[in-house]
């Protein structure tokens, strides 16, 4: 569990976001971050316990996402704390789901619709359980940004705009990402069953 020694809270509560990061970034004191972070407790927790429908999931990823502001502001300065932080708590809740998701098979048949119009022959043979395996290892295998467009489109039916709102990325760029993600998952369900088929 992420801990902050805040005896001096109180002594600081007056003080901005902005102040607090600023008060940070002079001298990199992990304590301004713990005030700035206490703040943002309820709300996140609020907003985990929204996506992820279980308490004790939602307070681990409160505690996850803490860590990883704690290591993200000392890369570089953020600002719009509030923004920022909300975005990384919601995208860390998508992950998390997404992963729910692709745990079970019959979710991709039922809901990522790859082959209508691309899959020809191989359209068959999507409905098998095991290329459907094969789909969700290939899925692990994207780049980040093309594997949580494809979630979002295919298995959460988003729009581009509502992806664009989620993610952060412009319109151009989640089109691309879907794009790219998806021809992308069937060459490597492809290469998986190339490998396979060698084989036997």
């Amino acid at each position: 569990m992420v801990y902050f020694s805040l005896l001096n809270a109180e002594k600081y509560q007056k003080l901005t976001d902005q102040q607090l990061l600023d008060h940070f970034y002079a001298d990199h004191n992990n304590e301004w971050l713990g005030i700035l972070l206490q703040r943002y407790t309820l709300l996140l927790l609020g907003l985990c316990m929204k996506y992820l429908k279980n308490e004790e999931q939602a307070k681990d990823s409160v505690q996850q996402v803490f860590l990883k502001v704690i290591t993200e502001v000392q890369k570089y300065k953020v600002e719009y704390f509030k923004s920022w932080i909300y975005m990384v708590a919601k995208n860390h809740c998508l992950m998390i789901l997404r992963d729910r998701q692709w745990k079970t098979p019959i979710e991709i048949s039922e809901k990522l619709k790859i082959s209508a119009e691309e899959g020809e022959d191989k359209q068959a043979l999507l409905l098998n359980d095991h290329i459907l395996d094969l789909m969700a290892d290939a899925l692990k295998e994207l780049n980040p940004e093309q594997q949580q467009c494809v979630t979002l489109f295919y298995l959460n039916k988003k729009s581009y705009q509502e992806i664009s709102d989620t993610t952060g990325y412009n319109l151009l760029q989640v089109k691309s990402y879907i794009q790219n993600g998806k021809r992308n998952l069937r060459l490597l369900v492809d290469k998986k069953l190339k490998k396979v088929e060698s084989r036997t």
